[in-house]
């Protein structure tokens, strides 16, 4: 169902440790077959992520990046994704006073549309990444994500929609797919599991493939919506501990919808 599998850097930070490290570790996400990269607050150069991507036929499709980077340094932030090659500038979540309120809602959307407008000037476009909190009635009825579907702008702005933290916030997962058709260009692949931590019955991020999220009818409306870049991304909750095994189990796992 698609042709190139990507990864969200934030899932092996673990293994950034120095440059050496980096290097081998880019080295074994090569030999996973990992052709694109999604940017997340890295502890090295942005020159190293181009360098590496260029050693190891990679592409940064995407990033997370400083809000206040973005508002108010805008030369600076596009240089940066012009070296990375990619026209995808965007934020992992909204900030902390946006949740608060409608009224501190409306205000960071009308600020992220202006800023977008002004990028889009120069072929960017602004993405928002959700997480579950999106989903919670900021005023009694309508959901931030509602607000967010309806206010910011589909022409300069897309969102990365993250399939785990749409069902760990109550959201139908392919439901938001079709809602926000033609607006993702990036897509998260993470899984959702059911744990018991003594008695008490949670839910928690796991490998694609290996949590409760029905894959086969995700990356089938993926296609069908137009999502052009794929990307598996794992914040915690790895096996063993470590990260590089559970991507291993996601890689597996989705090769057989790889065209």
């Amino acid at each position: 169902m698609f042709t190139k599998l990507g990864l969200q850097l934030y899932t092996v930070r673990d293994f950034f440790m120095g440059d050496d490290y980096v290097d081998l570790t880019f080295r074994k996400l090569h030999e996973m077959g990992i052709k694109e990269l999604h940017t997340a607050g890295m502890p090295f150069s942005y020159e190293l992520l181009g360098n590496l991507c260029k050693k190891y036929d990679m592409q940064v499709i995407g990033s997370h990046y400083d809000y206040n980077a973005i508002l108010n340094n805008p030369e600076e932030t596009k240089k940066i994704h012009d070296f990375w090659g990619t026209k995808n500038i965007g934020i992992g979540a909204m900030p902390m006073a946006a949740r608060e309120n409608k009224e501190n809602l409306l205000s960071f959307i009308k600020e992220f549309n202006s800023a977008a407008k002004e990028y889009a000037k120069d072929g960017y476009k602004l993405t928002y990444h959700n997480h579950h909190f999106e989903f919670l009635r900021i005023d009694g009825a309508r959901t931030l994500m509602d607000y967010l579907y309806e206010g910011l702008d589909p022409e300069t702005t897309s969102f990365v929609l993250d399939t785990c933290w749409v069902a760990a916030g109550g959201g139908d997962v392919r439901h938001w797919m079709e809602k926000l058709a033609g607006r993702i260009d990036i897509l998260h692949l993470k899984d959702m599991m059911l744990r018991n931590e003594g008695g008490k019955f949670c839910a928690t991020m796991t490998e694609v493939g290996n949590g409760t999220l029905y894959w086969e009818g995700i990356l089938k409306t993926a296609e069908e919506i137009g999502v052009s870049h794929y990307i598996i991304e794992q914040d915690a909750n790895f096996a063993g501990g470590n990260a590089l095994r559970s991507l291993e189990f996601s890689v597996n796992f989705l090769k057989d919808y790889i065209k």
